[in-house]
């Protein structure tokens, strides 16, 4: 039984009942495994601890008003995991099999689900990486994929808390044409350095430019970068930036509430014109951005302030936000099909 105090979660790792555990080899996939232990014992010279040969997902569980459980869209994330394996040249689970690990994961640790009312959910955690023992630069042959969740509350902040955040202008995300469509560990790593240098400047969050020319928006750290303008829902259109499924969904919203959808280039100098501007991702749905500081460099003393709002959540972003979440906890219909329920 769980002892979590589940009206003050943080975005953190709780311990859980289970874990699901599977291999990749042969040429096919072993019998899950449930497992209460949280390590695992794999070869030292495994493919992903020496080539970052590895990709992950993350999806979440709600408690519903009605009391029933739903997942929300996790046939999207089994299709985006296999293009990230694709890309790494390793077998992934079928959208099936995903799903069925998915719904066996939020069952057996049911207890961690948080109630409907607090803001909370379960996220899932999908990670699929090379296990076999190699020295050369090569994709795996083998692999390991397994299923986690942890019960967790707003990723940075309270849920819908403004943030403050700073361009990175002389660091890179991801380099052109390479792996930053994909939800891949390394694009991550890549982001840490620019990201701790931030944190200890007072930001938030980092926001990082198009790696080729650097004169147009990409991303965040961590997830899509959006801005409202008028009534039009406006967020980046480029090849190195994640396909976020919240985004996605939100581009629906908006379409139903009435907005423009953009996807497009952004210039950096069109953040003067937006009345909105937000993060957005699974983790939260939407984090509302309140300032936004473009500097040359993060060390420089020189920069260019951008403002929106009072530092609450401006009014369109709101109506977005609670219309995704009003489908994740069943509050409204979900005429799009978008969750799973769970049968407990």
């Amino acid at each position: 039984m769980s002892t979590i105090d589940f009206d003050n979660l943080s975005f953190a790792y709780h311990k859980t009942n289970t874990i699901l555990y599977t291999e990749f080899k042969n040429g096919k996939w072993s019998e899950i495994e449930s497992r209460t232990d949280d390590y695992i014992s794999i070869s030292a010279f495994a493919g992903s601890l020496h080539y970052g040969i590895q990709c992950f997902e993350g999806l979440k569980a709600f408690r519903g008003k009605d009391g029933k459980v739903r997942i929300f869209r996790p046939d999207e994330n089994a299709k985006r995991l296999r293009k990230s394996a694709e890309y790494l040249g390793i077998e992934a689970p079928s959208e099936e099999m995903f799903i069925q690990m998915c719904k066996r994961i939020v069952k057996e640790n049911i207890d961690f689900l948080p109630p409907y009312g607090n803001n909370a959910s379960m996220y899932i955690r999908p990670i699929l990486f090379g296990s076999n023992p190699q020295l050369g630069v090569k994709s795996s042959t083998e692999c390991v994929f397994m299923m986690l969740c942890s019960p967790v509350g707003a990723y940075t902040g309270g849920a819908l808390e403004a943030i403050d955040v700073v361009i990175a202008r002389d660091y890179d995300r991801a380099a052109p044409n390479g792996s930053g469509a994909y939800k891949v560990g390394g694009n991550y790593a890549c982001s840490l350095l620019s990201l701790n240098k931030a944190v200890k400047l007072g930001y938030k969050a980092v926001l990082y430019l198009d790696p080729t020319s650097r004169k147009f928006i990409d991303e965040y750290n961590s997830s899509n970068f959006f801005g409202i303008k008028g009534n039009s829902y406006i967020t980046p259109l480029s090849d190195s930036i994640l396909p976020s499924i919240t985004n996605k969904s939100l581009e629906v919203a908006a379409r139903e509430l009435g907005m423009t959808v953009e996807r497009r280039p952004v210039p950096v100098e069109e953040l003067g014109s937006f009345e909105e501007v937000g993060e957005c991702g699974t983790a939260v749905v939407i984090t509302p951005v309140h300032k936004i500081v473009d500097k040359p460099s993060l060390e420089s003393d020189q920069e260019t302030v951008y403002t929106y709002g009072n530092g609450l959540c401006g009014e369109k972003s709101l109506a977005l936000y609670k219309y995704i979440t009003s489908i994740q906890y069943g509050e409204a219909p979900d005429k799009f099909g978008w969750t799973i329920e769970v049968e407990l």
